[in-house]
């Protein structure tokens, strides 16, 4: 039976891939997102000093290029670990009178007013990656994979990883505050329910505070407390180098592995030693292009953020905005797909 120290469910998901380019929107055909006019906008991660960031800026403005309009402004807190750090650079956005922000909120809640009197203003406000909660404020949510999938592919990994005698096993994450690494451990931790995964053993989940210093600590203290977990999962591409650099550093790897979400270009030497034997990822950039694509249409008016909406993104294809499963209120747009990376896959 299946061990955890809390328990948090997360509603069922319904997502849809890729939409079809051929349906509907409200007009007729997906609407083809086109340039021309130019946006002011800002971009506002957790924080700026992670490297998965860059890539998000760096799809932003391949999308900005081709739509022939203005790259974004990246802004952000160089601290992950506090959760009122964004609001500043969110009430500048709209004092200042952008058009839209491009948010990955991490302020546990603290961002609805901001975000609500920014849509009062006229601002679009688009999240990608970690959405605001409560949806108030909020256009649309760019989800770069399905929580509930999120959560089914940690648990595969894990019982793949720890094999059919399973094992003990923690869980270091990111910020406490973390909505989306939030949602991924709940929905991991329901589908460990089921009997398939009765011998894996969740013995306890840390924070690392997406501080690399933070989380090697972190790592180091579950290793030292549980001196028998035989795996450590990390949905944080900071948290996941920090542990394998910390095993790896303690000679633990040939009993304690580590796995989780992560780049494959800072695991290539991990999954050659074995010691991150595997690993899910996908691409920020194309995060970034797609949640800059839908911003630039729903801030120039081509396209609606109501559940139905069908549109075609650049290079990215079709998709459709629908209801978020994971939220009461709130919209979605999925991205996808995951990607498994392993010896033979290592991504790189």
């Amino acid at each position: 039976m299946l061990t955890v120290l809390e328990t948090t469910t997360t509603p069922p998901s319904t997502a849809i891939s890729g939409a079809d380019t051929t349906s509907t929107t409200i007009e007729g055909d997906a609407h083809e997102i086109s340039g021309g006019a130019a946006i002011r906008s800002v971009l506002l991660p957790p924080c700026i000093n992670i490297s998965v960031y860059g890539e998000v800026r760096s799809g932003a403005e391949e999308a900005a290029a081709e739509l022939g309009s203005d790259p974004a402004e990246i802004v952000g807190p160089t601290d992950c670990g506090d959760t009122t750090a964004q609001i500043p650079f969110m009430t500048d956005a709209v004092t200042e009178g952008v058009d839209a922000i491009m948010l990955s909120d991490n302020s546990d809640g603290q961002m609805d007013a901001h975000a609500e009197t920014a849509a009062e203003a006229g601002i679009a406000v688009v999240t990608w990656d970690s959405p605001i909660l409560s949806g108030v404020g909020e256009s649309v949510f760019v989800a770069e994979v399905d929580f509930a999938e999120t959560g089914k592919v940690m648990a595969d990994m894990a019982a793949s990883i720890l094999g059919q005698d399973g094992g003990r096993f923690a869980i270091l994450s990111g910020t406490a505050d973390a909505v989306n690494q939030n949602a991924w451990i709940a929905a991991m931790k329901e589908v460990l329910e089921g009997p398939e995964y009765a011998n894996l053993v969740l013995v306890d989940t840390v924070y690392g505070n997406e501080d690399p210093d933070d989380s090697a600590r972190a790592a180091l203290g579950l290793v030292t407390s549980y001196p028998d977990i035989e795996l450590i999962m990390a949905p944080t591409s900071v948290g996941i180098v920090a542990a394998a650099q910390t095993v790896t550093r303690e000679g633990l790897c040939e009993n304690t592995k580590v796995s989780g979400l992560g780049l494959p270009v800072e695991l290539a030497a991990y999954v050659e030693s074995g010691c991150v034997p595997e690993f899910a990822w996908w691409s920020f950039t194309d995060l970034g292009y797609l949640t800059y694509q839908i911003t630039y249409g729903i801030a120039t008016g081509q396209i609606e953020a109501k559940e139905g909406t069908r549109f075609i993104a650049g290079r990215m294809g079709g998709y459709e905005i629908t209801a978020d499963p994971t939220r009461e209120a709130g919209l979605r747009v999925l991205m996808g797909p995951f990607g498994i990376y392993d010896a033979d896959n290592p991504g790189t």
